[in-house]
């Protein structure tokens, strides 16, 4: 079983869902974790009857903190092409009206056409020569109880000038999909930490991830790791950006993501 067949899916009528999101998805701060929606946002698509193809693109906007327990989902094609198919998914909260997560995305058809690559790989130390998550003092991460992490970074990330990161990954139960694919783009720490260290709270805005990799390359990369590559760029007004790259072990370009996040001090309580 695949970490996406474990979002079970229940029909309610067209273009209407349910699934149970348990605690184990939360982020330490409440709500759940931003990529349990991305990967519930493809995991639907992958069931609704009339979507054609596969995931190629997503755009979220994270209105509000979704609650763990019985989430809906509403799902509205907007237009089918020859190839392509945009859809229309929102989360909500069980017997909530206002939507939580909102998100579009794009569904394909990928036809043969002339591959190329004009960008290159980092370099970085192999995944077996860095530490293995259950080695002690190793933390916890975004996302951890899908991935595994080995990287060099500790966390909370250190204050510095450089908020660039290498970091291999790979899914706890089983092999690579669309679904691990889209809910590995927000396992990243937030950039605004490497320049402001922990005295911030942070959440997502919005976030669009680049499927690049079509079903058949996933099933190439099978359940090893894979290298994600981070750097943020600018912060300032309460907004601040990153974007990665997702990378195989052979070099190829999985995938790509660009996130807004909203960060704020966090208010320290004078001691009475």
């Amino acid at each position: 079983m695949t970490q996406s067949d474990s979002i079970a899916l229940t029909a309610v009528s067209p273009g209407r869902w349910t699934t149970f999101a348990g605690p184990e998805w939360q982020n330490p701060g409440g709500g759940l974790w931003g990529g349990y929606a991305i990967g519930l946002f493809i995991r639907v698509l992958e069931a609704e009857p009339d979507a054609v193809g596969e995931a190629l693109s997503l755009t979220l906007t994270y209105a509000a903190a979704l609650p763990s327990g019985q989430v809906d989902i509403r799902t509205r094609r907007l237009r089918q092409g020859g190839s392509i198919g945009v859809w229309e998914v929102e989360l909500l909260g069980a017997g909530a009206d206002q939507v939580a997560v909102h998100g579009m995305v794009t569904m394909a058809r990928r036809p043969e056409t002339p591959p190329f690559a004009f960008a290159v790989m980092p370099e970085a130390p192999t995944p077996e020569s860095l530490p293995s998550p259950d080695h002690p003092g190793t933390p916890l991460h975004y996302g951890a109880m899908a991935f595994e992490r080995r990287g060099q970074d500790s966390f909370p990330p250190q204050v510095s000038g450089d908020s660039r990161s290498l970091v291999w990954v790979r899914s706890r139960r089983g092999p690579w999909d669309k679904a691990l694919l889209g809910m590995v783009t927000d396992n990243s720490a937030p950039r605004a930490m490497y320049a402001l260290g922990r005295t911030i709270n942070n959440t997502t805005l919005s976030l669009t991830v680049y499927l690049h990799a079509s079903v058949e390359d996933l099933a190439k990369v099978g359940d090893d790791f894979i290298l994600i590559e981070c750097e943020g760029r600018v912060g300032g007004g309460g907004a601040s950006d990153e974007r990665s790259s997702y990378w195989s072990r052979d070099g190829k370009l999985l995938a790509t993501s660009e996130q807004l996040t909203w960060y704020r001090p966090i208010q320290r309580r004078s001691p009475e």
